[in-house]
């Protein structure tokens, strides 16, 4: 007999991706296709259909089982038929339902929530129509005289137009879990034509294997009379997006579609304002018609209500930024952004702390600030014929980063009777910071250590009888220290309760801190005194987490950390207590670095032999970043130590462990001398970790491990990427500026340092602001390693 058909297991849309949220777009769908017109007979018999082909060479039978064992049945609910499933967990569900048409526009316009802006402008938007609501769109606007129309599809989910009833329906594939939610996030490579391409041949399989139906949903509120059948007897009875939208170019010569897939929240990522523009750019150039001709219209999903659809009205902004900012007096982008981000901060600050609702929140604040800085770059690049795109643009002014990153200000009106109310709960010291260089039986406080050679202290955050034990240490008869500095590097809450340090905590994430992106000190103090007199006057039974177990405590004593610093400054009269808020894993801001360089200054010039003293909640990050600040900072003032010639590593990728990255050797050949930058911060970094081998904590050797860890970690390799860079240009900061005893703040220099130097430096916040927003996770692999 001949050779047995069969068809290999095809891979499906989540096991396409590569663990790092990108898909492979070469894959494709392969079924079996046998034609009749190439049959010369089909025999059958108990086994399979056997087909002999014209030519008689070949011969094979067709096995439907073992197409059917390839593919995943599933159902909504019990009650329900099973079928078969799209990529192996979709259900198809019609994209556009009655309720989302809150304007009534479906039946007069042809698509829901057809809509122009305001103005003389041609611009319009609308939700997802049909195949024949689309052409009545269309005809709409050539009957108004619109003779070029340019078309954007904003949509990154797949859509499949069905035959049903005369018309092409749009259906998109849902997780059960949420039918009312299209996919996102599917990844960069993950091209929306080819995965629609690819669910049309699998729907159409699913077709031949049950008599030519297939099921889909239309009611997902009610389920009344779901699933319903459809009929598929050829792939002409489904449309992809690029048959319905690119078809009309033969009827319509000045008509164009683009597809600009953006994301359902938040804004999208620089390149895809660039792609955005060079249309607009190509479109607007001397040999083009001109802009005031076209008409521009915008798709978008229309799913649920109307805040859904907010695309359209924000591409329309960035049109109409474009068309009226040419009568706009110029205006200075610093000023304007910096004030536009103050309302935004405070409109937060009254939002709901509930997850979903800030998430919701946070991502339409990150669109609005999105567009006022696009129109900043439309004033500065519009005259200049854009000379540089907008993610060059965005580079050059950083510092836009470090609003956005900084644009969370909800803890700042979280109120103190969340941990009263269970919302949220207090987790001990001994649970954040474990004790892993025995520290706390002699100094009564964990991870106490000091820079050789130097008066640089570190520690995890202290009690108030470890605060006492170790101001007794540094002033002994030995140290003889008469001046101290105390830098708090915490920028979360801090109380001491029943001589215990606590911090509240989320009661589902009691290992992520909740910060409170404070610059202001005393807005921190003054939310842990609430949070003080809340444990105190409650007299409630309270949930806390210890080391090994979870207990209920009522708390009869407490105490914040600026009052048990008023408390000893009595007895140490040289004592100086600041608190500069550190981030946790990412580099200090350019004004934190400020502080610290004043802070030691003034404490420098008052006696030069002070005692440098750093904690945060554990003693590891945030306090081995500020002590090798501290470090260099002493090295300009008492000179450098003699450097040793480096040592040979002979460990697997030795030039990580040396922190030779590709992104910070880059920076290394821009600054002057810039290897001798490196040497010294790298020196400083082996002085401070020297001891620190038991907290498997050394900066350089943290980035790679990080990396290599699972993919969690990967954001985290990236931020401390970015403190190292950070400490590099810190230390060629401190050479360039130390003629004019450092007149100049750091923030000022950063900000005019040469452009290339930024622009690299910043570049790789913007690859940290993509994997946060799980866009990008491929594109800085290479930039990493």
């Amino acid at each position: 007999m001949g050779t047995t058909a069969s068809a290999a297991p095809q891979p499906t849309l989540h096991e396409s991706f590569h663990g790092n949220g990108m898909m492979d777009s070469s894959a494709s769908f392969q079924t079996l296709n046998i034609h009749s017109n190439k049959a010369k007979s089909i025999i059958t018999n108990k086994v399979a259909p056997v087909v002999i082909t014209y030519n008689c060479r070949q011969e094979f039978q067709i096995h439907d089982d073992v197409l059917r064992t390839n593919y995943k049945v599933g159902r909504i609910s019990d009650n329900m038929p099973e079928h078969h499933l799209v990529q192996g967990s979709y259900f198809m569900v019609q994209d556009v339902f009655s309720k989302a048409d809150v304007l009534s526009t479906s039946g007069s316009y042809g698509a829901p929530n057809f809509r122009q802006s305001k103005g003389s402008f041609p611009l319009y938007g609308m939700g997802q129509p049909s195949l024949s609501g689309f052409k009545q769109v269309l005809q709409r606007l050539q009957g108004q005289g619109h003779q070029e129309v340019l078309f954007f599809c904003l949509r990154e989910e797949p859509i499949v137009f069905l035959r049903l009833e005369g018309d092409f329906l749009p259906y998109t594939p849902r997780r059960k879990e949420n039918l009312h939610e299209n996919l996102h996030d599917l990844g960069r490579d993950a091209r929306s034509e080819n995965l629609e391409l690819t669910i049309r041949k699998e729907l159409h399989d699913f077709a031949k294997l049950n008599d030519n139906v297939f099921y889909i949903y239309n009611d997902i509120e009610h389920f009344k009379g779901e699933p319903q059948k459809i009929s598929i007897s050829c792939e002409e009875d489904m449309h992809v997006t690029e048959e319905v939208y690119k078809r009309p170019r033969f009827t319509m010569p000045s008509y164009r579609y683009y597809r600009l897939p953006l994301p359902t929240e938040g804004a999208p990522l620089e390149d895809e304002f660039d792609a955005f523009v060079n249309v607009l750019r190509v479109r607007d150039s001397p040999e083009t018609t001109d802009m005031n001709c076209m008409t521009f219209l915008i798709i978008i999903p229309c799913i649920g209500q109307l805040m859904s659809c907010e695309w359209h009205k924000h591409i329309n902004i960035v049109f109409y930024l474009k068309k009226i900012h040419e009568s706009v007096i110029p205006h200075d982008t610093r000023k304007i952004v910096n004030k536009v981000y103050f309302v935004l901060c405070v409109c937060l600050q009254g939002s709901s702390t509930k997850d979903y609702f800030l998430h919701r929140t946070l991502q339409s604040l990150e669109r609005y600030f999105y567009l006022i800085v696009f129109n900043a770059y439309l004033h500065e690049q519009y005259p200049l014929a854009f000379a540089c795109s907008f993610s060059q643009w965005l580079c050059s002014h950083a510092w836009m980063y470090r609003l956005l990153s900084c644009m969370n200000q909800s803890e700042l009106r979280a109120p103190a009777d969340l941990l009263t109310k269970g919302a949220r709960v207090l987790v001990a010291d001994e649970y954040l910071a474990p004790d892993v260089l025995s520290t706390i039986k002699q100094m009564k406080v964990a991870n106490f250590r000091r820079v050789p050679k130097m008066s640089i202290y570190g520690m995890a955050q202290p009690t108030s009888e470890a605060t006492g034990a170790v101001l007794e240490y540094l002033t002994d008869e030995k140290r003889k220290h008469s001046s101290v500095l105390w830098v708090n590097l915490q920028d979360e809450l801090v109380v001491e309760a029943n001589g215990q340090i606590f911090c509240p905590r989320e009661p589902t994430r009691v290992d992520q801190h909740i910060c409170v992106l404070s610059s202001q000190t005393h807005q921190i103090e003054k939310l842990e005194t609430a949070l003080k007199e809340e444990l105190v006057g409650s007299q409630k039974w309270l949930e806390v987490t210890l080391e090994q177990e979870k207990q209920m405590k009522m708390f009869k004593s407490c105490v914040t950390v600026q009052e048990t610093f008023n408390q000893h400054k009595s007895s140490h009269q040289g004592l100086q207590y600041r608190r500069i808020p550190f981030p946790e894993c990412s580099s200090p801001t350019e004004e934190g670095f400020d502080r610290l360089l004043e802070a030691m200054k003034s404490c420098l010039a008052e006696d030069s032999l002070s005692a440098f003293v750093f904690n945060c909640s554990n003693g590891k990050g945030r306090t081995t970043t500020a002590m090798v600040i501290a470090a260099l900072t002493l090295w300009h003032f008492n000179g450098f130590p003699e450097s040793c010639e480096d040592e040979i590593v002979s460990v697997p990728d030795a030039k990580y462990t040396k922190g030779e990255f590709e992104v910070v050797m880059k920076l290394v050949r821009l600054l002057p001398d810039g290897h001798r930058m490196k040497r010294e911060v790298d020196l400083a970094l082996d002085s401070v970790s020297e001891t620190m081998t038991p907290l498997h904590y050394h900066l350089r050797e943290i980035i790679i491990c990080s990396y290599r860890q699972i993919q969690a970690l990967t954001l985290k390799s990236l931020l401390y990427l970015e403190r190292y860079m950070y400490l590099i240009l810190f230390n060629t900061y401190l050479h360039l500026e130390k003629r004019d005893s450092w007149q100049r703040s750091f923030s000022d220099w950063m900000l005019q340092v040469r452009s290339d130097v930024r622009l690299l430096q910043h570049r790789l916040e913007f690859f940290i602001k993509a994997y946060v927003a799980k866009k990008s996770t491929e594109h800085f692999r290479h930039h990493l390693c």
